[in-house]
């Protein structure tokens, strides 16, 4: 199965230990129209099951038990991406630096402006739609490669390369003619446009040889 796409509704999860803090921005947020679920603590966030749809985590640096950091670093081990965005009383340079470092979007300094943590919800929603839309392309581009017969694997791994077709014959031991037939279907099957999508996708898909000077004929 397919990832989930990116223009479903997204959501914000809160992650603080402070009652008060978890309701104020849940309130702030669903009234800028963002549907939003909060946690106490980190552990109860990593132990509750996800909807796989764009979102966006604010998280407090300081809390008991799992910190703030120490859940950044089990997503980024667990293979879990999605954008942070920190917010704390206790904020220092070494601290911030960190968090960016390991990928968090923002760092906000409470109190924090209404409107700061609206705009660095909105960059982060976006910044997950781009990544889901990222990898259901290359998801498809999996899925169409997979398609593929071995030989014309073969075939499209030498022409992304640069090679000529009469080249890609001869290193496959055979005919130019099979070579363009193989071309052909690949560039269809592939629903590559022009050469330089077939080179694009075989990139994507780590399917491409290092470059060769000759580019391919037509």
């Amino acid at each position: 199965m397919g990832p989930v796409g990116a223009d479903v509704e997204p959501i914000v999860f809160v992650v603080d230990d402070d009652q008060s803090v978890r309701e104020g921005i849940q309130s702030l947020l669903t009234s800028a129209g963002f549907s939003v679920d909060t946690f106490p603590t980190a552990k109860m966030f990593l132990n509750h099951p996800r909807p796989d749809r764009p979102a966006c985590v604010i998280l407090d640096v300081r809390m008991p038990g799992l910190s703030g950091l120490d859940l950044q670093r089990e997503l980024t081990k667990s293979g879990v991406s999605i954008p942070i965005i920190f917010v704390t009383g206790h904020g220092n340079v070494r601290m911030t630096a960190q968090a960016m470092k390991a990928g968090a979007v923002e760092f906000l300094t409470k109190p924090f402006r209404e409107q700061e943590l609206i705009d660095a919800v909105r960059e982060s929603i976006g910044r997950d739609r781009m990544e889901r839309r990222r990898r259901a392309e290359l998801f498809e581009m999996r899925r169409l490669f997979e398609s593929l017969t071995s030989r014309e694997r073969d075939v499209m791994t030498k022409v992304a390369a640069g090679f000529l077709n009469k080249q890609v014959a001869a290193q496959l031991g055979i005919s130019e003619i099979t070579v363009k037939v193989h071309r052909a279907h690949v560039m269809k099957k592939m629903h590559a446009k022009s050469l330089a999508d077939l080179v694009r996708i075989a990139d994507r898909l780590g399917a491409s040889q290092p470059r060769h000077s000759p580019m391919p004929d037509a």
